[in-house]
């Protein structure tokens, strides 16, 4: 008789040990990389030819054309707000005469650059938002690459420079009618006279007020528009994603605007002295 074949061996259960969450914050930060790297990359691009000058003239007509009637609304009431408070504000310790250079300062250093982010991000960014997340979703950009185009060259820079273009003279706009707002309603509600508000305009202002309002509506401008390009190239779950990466960039956008405000307000007021009227 022949002996019983062994038992076999049981089989052996590997352990399965579970996946490693990722770190919070990890994709935050990513994010954030990823726009920084967009925005190195279309700043590089800036200065390759060719230049898409029909798509930069299209977008810049389409971005004044929404923003230029809505700056010119919101000026009047920041203007006049900030003339009203200040001037109540200076009548308290008998200084009315300083009422319009501190309103027009206001005015001029926070109050335009600030609009200016508010349309850059909310009219502008979203609308550059919109339009390249569904470009996303209909695969044009990825057909776009197979066919050697860079999207980024081709549709990102012009919108970007369009974007900046507009918030330099929006800026300059609504300088002008806040501070004439803000005339109005010192001289007219107020009672002030209109030789003291613009002497005392002319005695506390600097160039370099003009300088940083400037600038801030270049830097708020760019990153408006890097922002809505980034998030417009990177929807998820079609249409419905669409809808969502345009709230993100709104939010992201103003969050960023408010920020680099801040610190640019900051480092302003540290390396220029205030002039002494």
């Amino acid at each position: 008789m022949t002996a019983p074949p062994p038992p076999a061996a049981a089989p052996q259960v590997q352990e399965v040990k579970p996946a490693r969450q990722p770190l919070p914050g990890l994709g935050l930060l990513r994010q954030t990389g990823d726009m920084f790297l967009l925005g190195m990359q279309v700043f590089r691009l800036m200065f390759k030819r060719p230049f898409q000058v029909r798509e930069f003239v299209e977008q810049f007509w389409f971005i004044a054309s929404v923003t230029i009637f809505p700056a010119c609304l919101v000026a009047i009431p920041f203007g006049a707000v900030i003339s009203l408070q200040i001037g109540s504000l200076t009548e308290q310790f008998g200084a009315q005469s300083f009422t319009g250079g501190a309103s027009v300062l206001a005015v001029l250093q926070q109050a335009s650059p600030l609009i200016v982010a508010l349309l850059a991000a909310g009219v502008a960014g979203s609308a550059i938002c919109a339009d390249l997340g569904a470009r996303k979703i209909r695969e044009e950009l990825d057909a776009m690459e197979v066919m050697g185009i860079s999207p980024v060259h081709r549709l990102v820079v012009p919108r970007v420079l369009a974007t900046i273009c507009v918030a330099v003279l929006l800026n300059g706009l609504v300088s002008v009618v806040g501070t004439a707002g803000g005339y109005f309603f010192n001289v007219v509600m107020q009672g002030g006279t209109p030789g003291a508000y613009v002497s005392s305009f002319s005695s506390l202002a600097q160039i370099t007020d003009l300088y940083i309002s400037e600038i801030k509506a270049v830097i708020f401008g760019f990153v408006a528009g890097i922002v809505a390009a980034h998030r417009g190239l990177n929807p998820r779950g079609g249409p419905k994603g669409v809808g969502e990466v345009v709230n993100q960039a709104v939010v992201i956008a103003f969050t960023l605007l408010f920020f680099l405000n801040l610190i640019l307000s900051a480092i302003y007021l540290q390396i220029v002295p205030p002039r002494v009227g």
